[in-house]
């Protein structure tokens, strides 16, 4: 069975039919999704789906492009969420995003969120879905200073939507952290992620569609659900030379240790 690792199903694209697709997704071979949230908003809204479907599981935290409005009290509140429901797996999206470059304090603040949010995942012996965009060596830097510091960490948590170069990837491997792909693998100018693939360990991949984002082909352009990832799952198999089922099979397996479930 499917496990898709990193879905935003609360984003506001899928109020019309939000439920139609929901009820259908195990029909489709996916058993089980993590929604994920990327501000206290959409944490709350992550929280509400994973009670109210039984496949759905949650992550809550904040996604660097919001941390300007985030404060302690608001770091407090995702640790009351992550706290009081067990469908809470993960603490995440949390990182650096330097694509936008927008005001002059943003990589400290982006840095001092994204620590403060990786020390509650150590206190609630969470791990964590890291996004990281423009921002590799930074980023493989504080998860070095993170894991360095706490050497009892068993699953630190995933590099979603993996961008870099595969030599990076294996650094980050190394510091115990899985690479999520997604549905770029599948698009025809995708050497460096369809490279990662190859040099890395299927042990090591996790797969993910970051619906309603990033649509594999052949449906590039097109709102993405998690229906898609069998054609993530068919690029891998194709880059690794095995089969589709091994490959799913395995990464259930691997997100499965990773989010405890």
């Amino acid at each position: 069975m499917i496990f898709e690792t990193h879905a935003h199903y609360d984003d506001e694209c899928f109020d019309e039919d939000r439920e139609e697709l929901l009820s259908g997704l195990q029909e489709k071979n996916v058993g089980l999704v993590v929604n994920v949230g990327a501000d206290l908003e959409t944490s709350v809204n992550s929280v509400e789906l994973a009670k109210k479907w039984d496949y759905i599981y949650a992550a809550v935290g904040c996604h660097p492009d919001e941390v300007e409005g985030f404060d302690q009290e608001s770091l407090n509140k995702i640790k009351e969420m992550a706290i009081n429901n067990d469908k809470v797996v993960a603490i995440g999206e949390i990182g650096l995003d330097y694509y936008r470059k927008e005001g002059k304090d943003f990589i400290p603040n982006q840095k001092t969120w994204f620590r403060k949010q990786l020390d509650l995942a150590y206190e609630l012996k969470k791990p964590v879905i890291i996004h990281s965009r423009d921002a590799g060596q930074d980023t493989y830097d504080i998860l070095k200073e993170y894991i360095t510091s706490h050497k009892d960490i068993v699953n630190p948590g995933v590099v979603h939507c993996y961008s870099y170069s595969p030599e990076m990837a294996k650094e980050f491997v190394k510091l115990g952290f899985y690479i999520g792909v997604g549905g770029v693998v599948t698009f025809k100018k995708a050497k460096k992620l369809v490279d990662t693939v190859a040099q890395i360990d299927i042990e090591n991949i996790l797969v993910e569609t970051d619906s309603p984002y990033m649509s594999p082909e052949p449906n590039r352009g097109k709102r993405n659900n998690s229906a898609n990832i069998k054609y993530i799952i068919d690029k891998i198999a194709e880059i690794k030379g095995i089969s589709s089922d091994e490959v799913e099979r395995i990464t259930e397996e691997n997100a499965r240790k990773m989010y405890g479930l």
